[in-house]
C-alpha cells in the first residue's frame, strides 16, 4: 500500500482510507462481517481509518476557488489582486454566506516557485471568521511550493481551531 505524509505530522497514511460510518446502528450490524472488513483493510496495508459519525452535522461545506473569476462572483471578493489579507477575508466571510456555517477558514497566496502580484514564493494570507469575529494573519513561509501548502494547511488548520474554541 502506497503512502503518503499526513500534512506537517509526519505521519505516515495509507493512500485509501476505510470509511466506517455505516458500520453498526447505521448500516451493517453484523459485527463479525464489520470486524472482518476492517481485518481485511489493516492486512491489505490501510492505517487510515474514518470514524466520522454523519459529517453533515458539523461540517456545512466548502468551496475550492483557484479562478479569480469564482472567488469573484462566487465569494464576493472585489475584482483586483487575489494575494491580499483582504481577498483572504471576503473569501471566508464569502463561505459562510454560501454555506451558512458557523466558522469558515480561507487562504490565499504564493506557492511558489516564482512570485505572483508582486508577492514572493511562500507569502499566505488567512483569516479564520464567524459571524461575528474574524482573524486574519499573514506568513512567509520557506520551502518548495510542496512545503508551503503543508504549512498553508497546518496554519488554517490552527486559524479555524482557534476560531472554533472563541467565545461566541
Amino acid at each position: 500500500m502506497r503512502r503518503r505524509t499526513f500534512g506537517a505530522t509526519g505521519w505516515s497514511v495509507s493512500e485509501l482510507a476505510l470509511g466506517t460510518m455505516m458500520f453498526g446502528a447505521m448500516g451493517n450490524t453484523d459485527h463479525d462481517d464489520s470486524a472482518r472488513i476492517i481485518n481485511r483493510a489493516l492486512d491489505a496495508g490501510i492505517n487510515l481509518v474514518d470514524t466520522a459519525d454523519v459529517y453533515s452535522q458539523w461540517f456545512a461545506g466548502g468551496v475550492v476557488a483557484y479562478r479569480n473569476a469564482t472567488k469573484y462572483r462566487l465569494l464576493g471578493v472585489p475584482e483586483g489582486p487575489v494575494i491580499t489579507p483582504e481577498c483572504a477575508r471576503a473569501m471566508a466571510f464569502g463561505v459562510l454566506a454560501a454555506t451558512g456555517a458557523d466558522v469558515a477558514v480561507a487562504v490565499t497566496g504564493v506557492g511558489g516557485p516564482g512570485e505572483e502580484e508582486g508577492r514572493r514564493a511562500g507569502t499566505v494570507f488567512i483569516c479564520a471568521a464567524s459571524a461575528d469575529a474574524q482573524r486574519g494573519v499573514d506568513h512567509v513561509f520557506d520551502g518548495d511550493p510542496a512545503e508551503v501548502v503543508a504549512l498553508t494547511v497546518e496554519h488554517a488548520l490552527r486559524h479555524l481551531g482557534g476560531a472554533l474554541r472563541a467565545p461566541g
